[in-house]
């Protein structure tokens, strides 16, 4: 009777320690901008979580159920404040917001929780970006991330800085978060060079459906769209410059996990030189 109780303890020791022990992943988040016509665009955020979809409750708990964050699959990935200039993130540049060991699975949603400290500046005039309150408690964001065991995923934030700030009246302005987040590993990157280089151009990769990824030519006319699927692109050169025309590449494929370099681009005059 001694050895069968033996025995029976140590096969609920060995299934506990299964369950417990399963495997784990690592999930590096970081995030991008496309340009804006601002002098800077700062954003403070708190944390970061992403929700697991094993460990959701039903959701017709709603938004009281996501506040539960334990109870509802919700795994902190960064609790440090950090406060980023989203104007510093543009051809290819990115700030990682947090990397964590998970439970291998599928993660489905990422949220940002933001600070109060988020302003822009224009002509050299800074103004306080008010957020609604309904994105106060965080910026959800739907995703299809399936973290393996042993292995690290690495999703791309893309915080369209352009899109996400309204002016209301002369020095109002409001935040509302445009973003898109994806798999970095299963996307591809446009680079180039556009000549003349003495002012900046900008450079947006569109898709059949018009899906606009965009980014804005360095000091010397370098230029690198990141985190774009695979597909067929046409690549629109918009100089800021009057005396040159806009010009658009079709046709560019995109592969994941590799660069399609377009070479240098020269902008044509548009007869006002």
């Amino acid at each position: 009777l001694l050895t069968l109780a033996f025995a029976t303890l140590l096969a609920f020791t060995s299934c506990d320690s299964t369950s417990s022990n399963g495997g784990t992943g690592t999930m590096d988040v970081t995030m991008t901008d496309a340009p804006a016509n601002y002098d800077s665009v700062h954003v403070t955020i708190n944390e970061v979580r992403v929700r697991h979809e094993d460990d959701m409750n039903n959701d017709s708990e709603g938004e009281e159920a996501d506040s539960e964050s334990e109870e509802n699959g919700w795994v902190t990935i960064s609790d440090q404040q950090m406060r980023v200039n989203l104007l510093e993130l543009t051809n290819g540049s990115q700030v990682s917001l947090g990397s964590q060991e998970l439970a291998a699975g599928n993660y489905s949603q990422i949220r940002l929780v933001l600070g109060d400290d988020n302003t822009v500046t224009v002509d050299g005039e800074t103004s306080t970006l008010q957020t609604p309150s309904a994105q106060q408690s965080g910026l959800k964001l739907n995703i299809d991330a399936e973290v393996e065991e042993d292995t690290r995923y690495s999703l791309l934030i893309d915080f369209d800085a352009a899109r996400s700030i309204v002016q209301q009246g002369n020095s109002n302005y409001l935040l509302k978060p445009v973003l898109r987040a994806v798999n970095l590993a299963e996307t591809g990157a446009i680079t180039g060079n556009v000549q003349p280089s003495d002012f900046n151009t900008n450079v947006l990769a569109v898709t059949d459906d018009d899906t606009v990824t965009s980014t804005i030519t360095a000091d010397n006319g370098d230029f690198e769209i990141i985190g774009l699927s695979e597909g067929t692109y046409d690549v629109v050169f918009d100089p800021s410059s009057d005396q040159y025309a806009d010009s658009t590449q079709t046709g560019i494929d995109v592969t994941a996990q590799q660069d399609t370099d377009l070479g240098t681009i020269e902008l044509e005059s548009n007869g006002t030189l």
